[in-house]
């Protein structure tokens, strides 16, 4: 790519999302109840889908750059695919123009992520996840109370919507999903699986055309194409909310009836129903 063509990742940075709706009118001074609702950057406010009630992104997670932008895209993948720098914890969607959509993500804790290319063979509104054997054997007190699984809906570890990455025609069990883990945004803390804001991944899923190819880069990628932001977020300890727990942070009615077919979120060669 010309030299011409390339702006800061500084710049970038500054590029709102172009698509985004207009600010939600201010609240009056007047009303301290009211002042006390969470507020939300336009592009993150609570989206009804699929008879869910999605609960909007308060703006103490989409700070600074953890948020969806548009701008000049300055990597290494091609038009048409989609690119994960799992470093700098974005993906970017890059378009025929020269330029990007970014999304800030959440990855695998250290050892456990996907790398080099793959392909999305296939894609789902609302998966339902169930955790391997492995998973409740190396972490039986996280992913033990949920060996049954859980279906879809808000309750689910996948959030709104699951990309499934394919390798050399075999499923790899990787996904890029939503996620109700808001703190895992820009830091480590999956078991592997590329994390998103539902409002992100339910805009990623709208964009992406099967198949469509995934770049992640390599360590050795990140620093020669991203080296501003190389090492953002910190590692965190696993973590997965129980269903009480999820509906406190949620702030969310009951959740309806939804039936969706189980999903695993790790790297293993099982048998999967869908």
């Amino acid at each position: 790519m010309s030299t011409k063509n390339k702006i800061t990742r500084r710049a970038f940075g500054a590029l709102m999302l172009s698509t985004a709706a207009a600010c939600a009118p201010r609240v009056p001074a007047s009303n301290p109840e009211e002042e006390a609702l969470p507020k939300f950057l336009p592009g993150y406010e609570p989206i009804p889908d699929a008879g869910f009630s999605l609960p909007g992104i308060p703006e103490k997670y989409t700070q600074g750059i953890n948020r969806r932008m548009e701008g000049i895209y300055t990597g290494e993948a091609e038009p048409g695919t989609i690119d994960v720098d799992p470093y700098a914890k974005f993906l970017y969607l890059v378009q025929e123009d020269g330029r990007a959509i970014r999304y800030p993500v959440g990855v695998g804790r250290a050892g456990r992520s996907f790398s080099g290319s793959g392909t999305i063979r296939l894609k789902k509104k609302w998966p339902g996840w169930t955790p391997t054997q492995n998973m409740i054997r190396t972490e039986p007190d996280v992913y033990g109370p949920f060996r049954t699984g859980i279906p879809g809906g808000l309750r689910s570890p996948l959030g709104a919507r699951a990309l499934y990455l394919y390798r050399g025609g075999r499923d790899t069990f990787y996904r890029i999903h939503g996620t109700n883990d808001l703190e895992s945004i820009g830091n480590s803390g999956s078991a592997g699986c590329i994390r998103m804001f539902n409002q992100d991944i339910i805009d990623l899923f709208e964009r992406v055309e099967i198949p469509m190819r995934v770049n992640v880069r390599s360590e050795e990628e990140s620093l020669r194409v991203d080296p501003e932001y190389f090492g953002r977020g910190i590692e965190l300890p696993p973590k997965f909310l129980d269903s009480d727990e999820v509906y406190e942070a949620l702030e969310t009615d009951p959740v309806p009836d939804f039936d969706a077919p189980d999903i695993l979120d790790v790297p293993e060669v099982v048998d999967e129903s869908i």
